[in-house]
């Protein structure tokens, strides 16, 4: 990286007063969504949306935010990150008032697909103009600060979702990115220098279009198999073996090009590979078990959007607390024996969803919350930082593109595979009430539990509506217990990865506090996203 200009430090702090809008505001567009899902859900008050529609809804965003992210930063060196940066928030804004106005699930799902490509182009550029504006120790300052727009992103979106749905419909969760987005552009013409390197990295379009396909088909494939019930239909495992095709042509061309915008040749070491092969699997858990929270307090247990959305900061304060927590326990007992118990305290905290009923009071359900937050946040700040600093300092950009890239598309899969368990499993425990119900609405019924409460209030059958409540919560039960085995899978491959405390090298790397921000926030993705 050349030398960037000198800045005096009144514009230095007001230059990251402005990076932080634009930060806090992807953290809180990840937050609001699963405080709506409920509402999108309801064919009266939202758009009527399936199961699979608000997989989409939830997914669509994070695969391009996957696929786009790794190739942003060489656009941003083609064309200055702090052009790149104002189209990023220009088409975040734009997309946002799509999504706030969608008369129909497809449109919403487009315009969170669009809100993706913001965000691609977002997240790089911030990061790098945050790099050029600050040198030396006030960098490590600056990052740490820059860092609590987290947290206050992750606590804030899920109370401000709860507030706007209690008073306005649910399009506003989307329009109150409008003047953040505002606020953020006249920061970015007054204060913000168009930095850009003087070694341009190549573009990757073959790299994108063969990963936006390959994910996209293969998660409409794991889609469609809960929305039929059949894996040998032909629109379930074509979709997939597409997929699997082409995200294998992905990796042939990415291995073929000289510098490619994501290595792959990374993966094959110990530590980076295995642990990030171990982060994308914990992200999948997480995206599938916040993906069920939506609909298990809003819907079975009745909460409101603004209770919903409260009873959700525990989750977030974890999140947080547990970031630095694990960074300090780490530099006391080293990286493997803080990680692995944590990651496994974790994947227990997710398998014991599968206690909750409708009568679980709140208190156990906020201190769950907590726990999940808590270990996850210990986990992946530490873990990240160890990944990254195990790569030679020329391949820390190139590396944290693949370990983001890595854990978007966990998070991907996991609201797919998820959601389909979930899916299944409600069909099969709801199809026995069905019985008592005019043919021409046990279609509907069968869709989610949301819509089978529909059903049952115009139908004036109570008995129906508490059987629909009865098969999300076993439909939840069922997915847990795979979610939490998915997630003892990822303390495995940690395990094994991980070098022995006796055998590190030196002392436990602390964690680049940027990749911390971003692992912290993975705990509420989906609260979030996802």
């Amino acid at each position: 990286m050349a030398t960037p200009p000198t800045l005096p430090k009144s514009r230095q702090r007001l230059i990251l007063a402005v990076l932080m809008v634009c930060s806090l505001l992807i953290w809180l567009d990840n937050t609001v969504l699963s405080i709506t899902l409920e509402t999108l859900a309801d064919p009266v008050r939202g758009l009527g949306a399936s199961p699979a529609e608000l997989q989409w809804a939830t997914g669509a965003y994070t695969l391009v935010f996957a696929t786009l992210m790794f190739t942003a930063g060489a656009v941003g060196d083609s064309f200055g990150h702090r052009n790149v940066l104002a189209v990023g928030l220009v088409i975040f804004a734009g997309a946002s008032i799509w999504a706030a106005y969608a008369g129909d699930a497809g449109q919403l799902i487009a315009a969170r697909a669009a809100m993706g490509v913001g965000a691609a182009l977002i997240m790089p550029a911030n990061f790098a103009i945050l790099l050029w504006t600050f040198t030396g120790p006030g960098r490590a300052t600056a990052i740490a600060v820059s860092s609590t727009s987290t947290g206050v992103g992750m606590a804030a979106g899920p109370v401000l979702a709860g507030l706007l749905l209690s008073h306005f419909w649910w399009g506003s969760v989307f329009l109150v990115n409008v003047p953040i987005v505002v606020l953020a552009l006249a920061g970015i013409v007054l204060l913000v220098p168009n930095f850009r390197s003087p070694v341009v990295r190549p573009l990757d379009p073959a790299g994108i279009l063969l990963s936006i396909s390959g994910l996209a088909a293969l998660t409409y494939g794991l889609i469609r198999a809960g929305q039929v019930d059949a894996w040998s239909r032909s629109d379930v495992w074509a979709p997939i073996a597409v997929g699997l095709v082409l995200l294998t042509a992905f990796v042939l061309v990415e291995l073929r090009i000289k510098e490619p915008s994501f290595d792959l040749r990374m993966l094959a070491q110990r530590v980076f590979g295995g642990g990030n092969a171990s982060m994308a699997l914990l992200l999948f858990s997480v995206a599938a078990v916040t993906f069920y929270n939506a609909f298990y307090m809003q819907g079975a247990l009745g909460y409101s959007p603004m209770k919903a959305g409260l009873a959700n900061v525990p989750t977030a304060v974890g999140a947080v607390i547990g970031a630095p927590l694990g960074a300090r326990l780490v530099s006391r007992w080293s990286l493997r024996p803080v990680a692995v118990p944590a990651l496994t305290v974790a994947a227990l905290s997710f398998g014991a969803v599968g206690f909750l009923d409708l009568h679980t009071p709140l208190v156990w359900i906020e201190i769950l919350l907590l726990v999940q937050g808590l270990s996850v946040g210990i986990v992946m700040a530490p873990v990240t930082g160890a990944l990254i600093s195990s790569l030679p300092l020329e391949r820390s950009g190139a590396g944290s593109a693949v370990t983001n890239t890595a854990r978007q598309v966990g998070s991907v899969i996991g609201i797919a595979v998820g959601g389909t368990i979930m899916s299944i499993a409600y069909r099969g425990a709801i199809e026995p009430s069905l019985s008592d119900v005019p043919e021409a609405l046990q279609d509907s019924a069968r869709v989610s539990a949301e819509q089978a409460r529909h059903v049952a209030a115009a139908l004036d059958q109570p008995a129906l509506a508490q059987a629909a409540d009865r098969a999300f919560i076993h439909a939840m039960h069922v997915g847990a217990v795979w979610i939490m085995l998915i997630a003892l899978l990822a303390a495995a491959v940690l395990l094994v990865t991980l070098p022995a405390a006796g055998k590190e090298k030196g002392p436990a790397p602390e964690p680049d506090h940027d990749e911390a921000r971003s692992s912290a926030s993975a705990a509420v993705q989906g609260r979030a996203r996802p």
